[in-house]
């Protein structure tokens, strides 16, 4: 087995990675419509759709132990002595096993789309009962309103939002790319990364902050739709 070899089978995972947490996302996008039409079904359905989103964040957690754990190893790994190559595969099989046994419940409750599983799934709920409540015309015209008011513009970009991430902390939103790139830069200039918006205190924008907020994703969609159908 060669570096280069694992390097390139750590790129897989990466791109793996990618597609499961597409698949959460499409997961958490079904729960909210079974929650916008609540009923016992609808409420199965939705216990269904969050044991799939824990399984889904029990293996991008694994992917990620084992990514950090052969990058340790194999840095570790001498180029000059060939030898040390043989026991890699011990190495990394010894700490992964370590490293998942102390993978806890709670662990997985805070990743970040099971989170924003939790919160979104919530809010389409209760919206669902309050559109149940209200005057049909009267909840368009609020939504109108609403979305007339609502910026959906990222701070960062100064163009609409593709996927809002709301800040759990000063609960503004950016768009993913963007908030990601200057969290990075940041870091690599040993800087805290200040919350974009005018006038926010939040001078403290970590990553672990951040949730996906696909309800307001499905807003800008639909403002988007509106306005083609009116050209």
């Amino acid at each position: 087995m060669s570096l280069s070899a694992v390097h390139g089978t750590l790129s897989s995972l990466k791109s793996c990675q990618a597609d499961i947490g597409t698949g959460m996302d499409i997961v958490t996008d079904v729960a909210m419509d079974l929650a916008e039409a609540p009923d016992e079904e609808a409420d199965q359905g939705i216990k269904k759709m969050e044991a799939m989103i824990l399984e889904c964040a029990k293996l991008d957690r694994e992917i990620n132990y084992f990514v950090d754990i052969v990058q340790q190893v194999t840095s570790e790994v001498n180029t000059q002595q060939p030898e040390a190559m043989f026991g890699l595969s011990d190495k990394v099989k010894e700490r992964f096993t370590e490293r998942i046994s102390k993978l806890s419940d709670g662990e997985l409750q805070n990743h970040q789309k099971v989170v924003a599983f939790k919160e979104n799934v919530k809010n389409s709920f209760n919206q669902a009962k309050q559109e149940s409540v209200e005057n049909p015309e009267q909840l368009d015209e609020d939504i109108a309103v609403t979305q007339s008011q609502v910026n959906f513009s990222c701070p960062l970009t100064q163009v609409v939002m593709v996927n809002p991430m709301k800040n759990k902390k000063c609960n503004h939103h950016y768009d993913e790319a963007a908030i990601l790139g200057l969290i990075k830069t940041k870091q690599s200039q040993k800087k805290n990364c200040r919350c974009p918006v005018v006038g926010c205190g939040n001078t403290d924008v970590r990553q672990s902050d951040l949730i996906p907020d696909q309800i307001l994703r499905r807003r800008i969609q639909s403002q988007k739709r509106h306005g083609s159908n009116r050209t």
